[in-house]
């Protein structure tokens, strides 16, 4: 079966799906089969937006369903931990956009999703985490794993002030877990309440909350991005879960992710493809884009050199 079904399609996936809701099976999905969706996700406590998505076919279908999915990584690449349900806007939505960022801190998504779902800053959150590697270097065990944590149809603001409300509703966010700038020498932390600079090894790398880097975690890019040049590492199982989740919503979504990041990396250098765009701002870029092109204060992602082709290959497909 297709990953997602909805209102206008036709074939063999909807007359399956009508059978299984009881319904007349001509195959086509009109208004009698998203109203009969409707009432099977309120009756399961999904959300009701009449979108037959991988978690309405696993609850419609069960395990079997659940089984194949899970053993092609390219067309059904994450696990499941939703967030509570006040913690997300309910939708639905019509994502247009996909925003890539880090999160600033440690490397286990599901401690990125728990401190979201026990914050107090309201419906805050990406639909997708993607965990990495230690800082110090110890402990790979979540290395490129993903997890889905906002229910299709679903939402939560990851953008913060931009130009366009209807950026934040129809956008899909995919947070990589990674510190972000790392400063040689020291960093800056707080002293009797001040923000000042707090010397350390003069070889080693450190943190924004003065955690040292391993050395294996530690991207020199050669020149500075945001006024940076040392960064955490993107790992390799990072940016190819990356790579099969974009490829994964831009076709549940039907986004095109040729445009947008991997469309400036063919004329422009990659800081400048990753920094501030106007039209970024105000919505009128679609496809694919970082959060530092929507936000100037912001830094993720950064151009790391693996990053940057992966996101270029993207205008091959």
């Amino acid at each position: 079966m297709r990953t997602i079904l909805k209102r206008g399609d036709v074939g063999d996936d909807v007359k399956m799906l009508q059978e299984k809701l009881g319904i007349e099976t001509d195959g086509h999905f009109g208004s009698k089969t998203e109203s009969a969706v409707r009432n099977f996700q309120g009756s399961y406590g999904l959300v009701i937006d009449g979108i037959v998505g991988p978690t309405t076919q696993i609850r419609m279908f069960g395990a079997e369903l659940q089984d194949e999915l899970d053993s092609e990584t390219t067309i059904y690449p994450f696990s499941l931990n939703y967030m509570d349900s006040n913690e997300y806007s309910h939708g639905p939505c019509d994502p247009e956009y996909i925003f890539i960022h880090h999160t600033a801190g440690w490397h286990n998504p599901y401690r990125t999703i728990n401190h979201w779902n026990n914050d107090s800053r309201g419906r805050v959150g990406t639909e997708f985490v993607i965990g990495g590697q230690s800082i110090k270097g110890n402990d790979d065990e979540f290395d490129g794993d993903i997890v889905k944590c906002i229910p299709d149809g679903a939402w939560a603001g990851h953008l913060g002030r931009t130009g366009s409300y209807d950026m934040h509703k129809n956008s899909v966010g995919i947070e990589v877990n990674n510190f972000g700038y790392l400063t040689k020498g020291g960093y800056r932390g707080e002293v009797r309440g001040k923000r000042t600079w707090i010397k350390g090894d003069p070889d080693k790398f450190y943190t924004y909350v003065g955690t040292v880097a391993h050395p294996n975690q530690v991207c020199d890019l050669g020149y500075e991005f945001k006024g940076y040049q040392y960064w955490h590492n993107y790992t390799d199982n990072q940016i190819e879960s990356l790579r099969n989740l974009i490829m994964f919503i831009s076709n549940r979504n039907d986004i095109d992710v040729s445009i947008g990041l991997a469309e400036w990396l063919e004329t422009e250098k990659p800081a400048d493809a990753f920094e501030f765009k106007k039209d970024a701002w105000s919505g009128e870029v679609k496809g694919i884009l970082s959060h530092s092109n929507v936000r100037k204060g912001k830094s993720d992602m950064y151009p790391h050199p693996k990053l940057v082709e992966m996101l270029k290959s993207l205008k091959q497909n």
